[in-house]
């Protein structure tokens, strides 16, 4: 189900995606960072935000579908393709599959939480209603150790 190929202008969007995961950093969220794209334009973009908003659901996936419906004034985002930093969750896929994203594209894994490959494979089930192509392991390096330093300076200062 995971694509291995990815072209030269999925790193480029996942280089903007880690700039909006910087950000997230910076104000003391966990730096993840997600861009919504359609015919090769920017539609929605989000980042992690869940602390300061006091919302749950504010994940930068979510974020980026919530700004991308607004711009394009659809629930439905068809043909579309998120890009994000790490590995969705199962709350994110969901959300990506209502809103029937075409194609995710996302950096490094999220092995305890991660529902693409990592956990519950969930773009795999068959029942749903919805197919969603996945790419996995774009600029893997630069995002897992985004997440790893920003981890480590919080233990660091415990």
């Amino acid at each position: 189900m995971i694509g291995m190929g990815y072209t030269p202008i999925d790193i480029d969007w996942m280089s903007k995606a880690l700039v909006l995961a910087e950000q997230a950093g910076r104000e003391g969220e966990v730096p993840v960072g997600a861009l919504l794209v359609k015919d090769g334009a920017l539609v929605g973009e989000g980042y992690n935000s869940p602390i300061t908003t006091c919302d749950p659901t504010a994940h930068a996936e979510i974020m980026a579908l919530r700004n991308a419906a607004a711009n394009m004034n659809n629930y439905r985002l068809p043909d579309t393709t998120l890009y994000v930093t790490i590995e969705p969750c199962t709350m994110c896929i969901g959300a990506m599959i209502h809103a029937r994203v075409a194609r995710l594209v996302y950096g490094a894994k999220e092995p305890r939480a991660g529902a693409v490959e990592s956990q519950l494979k969930l773009p795999e089930l068959t029942h749903y209603n919805h197919k969603l192509d996945v790419v996995g392991g774009v600029l893997e390096k630069k995002c897992s150790d985004l997440i790893s330093t920003f981890f480590r300076n919080k233990r660091s200062q415990k």
